[in-house]
């Protein structure tokens, strides 16, 4: 079986060597490189490191997280990936869990590197973003009626044959709000979803991209996600 884990990025020119040397440790596990161009020169790097199982997708218009991962997902498909690991390239998704996931998607169409199932946890978070963390998977939760306990989640695995049909419908978001996008699709087509526990790790290395108005837009982008499906336009 063929997995992919790709990485949209941007000026993460200070992790991703170290993350592409720990992925590469992985048996046969590919991994595609989504940078929008960053200043800080990820893509340079990437070049240098690439092999048959390094790729880079270099982007310079229509940036954003979201039509990043849009990006990378189709890259993958195209690449006839039969698993998909989406995760960020700051260590906060440990490379150690990949094997967990992959083994998940066996039984499972996506599956969610969880923080919030039993055995998951937040290492070097503060208790102000653990708390956002909470009140937000409460309310994403009650918004769109998902049972998974980490809305939140960006580390996450696919099969192709579930991003399909996740993706045969265009994708609107631009942000990081993708994330739920994907998931309350999934839960709509019914696909069989799973939570694996995995710690957390806050960035050490390079700046966070999620401010407040990131998180403003969340909110806000779960309550259209709730009026799309209501007025049957997802």
């Amino acid at each position: 079986m063929k997995s992919f884990a790709m990485i949209p990025t941007y000026n993460e020119a200070e992790n991703i060597p170290k993350l592409l040397k720990e992925l590469m440790k992985i048996p046969g596990l590919h991994a595609v490189v989504v940078d929008d161009n960053s200043p800080d020169g990820t893509s340079t790097i990437v070049k240098k490191m690439r092999n048959n199982r390094i790729h880079l997708l270099l982007r310079t218009r229509d940036k954003g997280r979201g039509s990043a991962g849009i990006a990378g997902f189709k890259y993958c498909i195209k690449k006839k990936a039969d698993f998909i690991i989406e995760m960020d390239a700051d260590f906060s998704h440990n490379p150690k869990y990949i094997p967990s996931i992959l083994n998940a998607l066996k039984k499972c169409d996506v599956v969610l590197g969880s923080r919030q199932v039993k055995g998951g946890k937040q290492e070097g978070r503060p208790f102000n973003r653990r708390l956002l963390t909470y009140f937000a998977n409460f309310y994403i939760r009650i918004v769109l009626g998902l049972k998974v306990r980490d809305c939140n989640s960006g580390f996450r695995g696919f099969r192709k044959e579930a991003l399909e049909k996740i993706m045969r419908k265009s994708l609107s978001s631009k942000g990081p709000d993708v994330v739920q996008e994907v998931l309350y699709r999934s839960h709509l087509l019914n696909l069989k979803i799973c939570e694996v526990p995995i710690t957390f790790y806050e960035r050490t290395e390079g700046a966070s991209k999620l401010g407040l108005t990131h998180l403003w837009r969340g909110y806000t982008a779960v309550l259209k996600l709730r009026w799309l499906h209501i007025t049957g336009n997802i």
